[in-house]
């Protein structure tokens, strides 16, 4: 390890334990003898690899990701201006904050159900990761708009500094860790929760009905693919919106 960098190491540190629990993993499969129980991960990753040329694959990737993906962005924009209303006034805080922590407090499952009621399947997986990730990023830039600091902010307003100085240089910065934060959060939540929403409510052609129809023909290779699946993509599209995110800011810091 000498010699290496802190990223080397990091990134060799993770290396390793991924590789401890792969061969834990694998152990463990041996070990019970039975694929229905649990599937190597050698026969997981050569399943998923045997999807990947079919249609109806791309199909149901394309179909969970956007609505996921677009539940992901409407939260962003809407915990983002309840937020700036709440900070704004007392009243609707007061309105907003019971319904955040009902939404909290609610198990997933059942608001799931509940919306089955309401609307068709298709939209289910977009309204209930909308719904989860809202609250998140409503009390993460809530907390960020309630901490900034009041002597920059007044110091601004003392020297007539224009609105648009004030967003780059004042608030910009200060708000940028608390939308980091509620962005990493709020992209596995809407993952986790849009493909149980997609399993209740099994609409056709969903990464959910998949996984439902894997469990129910006991193809665990096939059931343990699809979940590796969703791990890779809910954490690729963390990474890859936080990198959009930040080259968005450095463009609006240094126009």
């Amino acid at each position: 390890m000498k010699g290496l960098s802190p990223s080397q190491k990091k990134r060799l540190s993770t290396l390793a334990a991924a590789v401890f629990w792969l061969l834990l993993w694998q152990a463990a499969s041996m070990a019970i003898g039975h694929e229905i129980l649990l599937a190597s991960p050698v026969s997981v990753v050569y399943r998923l690899f045997t999807l990947l040329p079919e249609g109806e694959f791309w199909k149901a990737l394309l179909f969970s990701v956007s609505r996921i993906t677009l539940g992901f962005f409407l939260a962003f924009l809407s915990g983002t201006l309840l937020s700036m209303l709440s900070s704004r006034f007392s009243l609707m805080k007061a309105l907003i904050s019971p319904f955040v922590g009902v939404i909290r407090a609610t198990p997933v499952a059942s608001f799931i159900i509940l919306v089955l009621l309401w609307l068709p399947s298709r939209r289910l997986s977009l309204f209930i990761s909308f719904l989860m990730a809202t609250p998140i990023f409503y009390s993460n830039v809530l907390t960020g708009l309630e901490n900034l600091d009041r002597r920059l902010l007044e110091m601004a307003q003392v020297f007539e500094v224009s609105p648009r100085r004030r967003f780059r240089f004042l608030y910009l910065p200060q708000l940028l860790p608390y939308f980091r934060s509620a962005s990493a959060i709020a992209l596995g939540l809407c993952w986790k929760s849009g493909v149980a929403a997609e399993v209740i409510g099994l609409p056709q052609g969903s990464i959910g009905e998949r996984l439902y129809q894997a469990k129910i023909y006991l193809e665990t290779p096939e059931l343990l693919a699809w979940t590796l699946l969703i791990i890779l993509i809910s954490i690729l599209s963390e990474k890859l919106f936080l990198k959009l995110f930040d080259l968005i800011i450095r463009r609006v810091v240094s126009c």
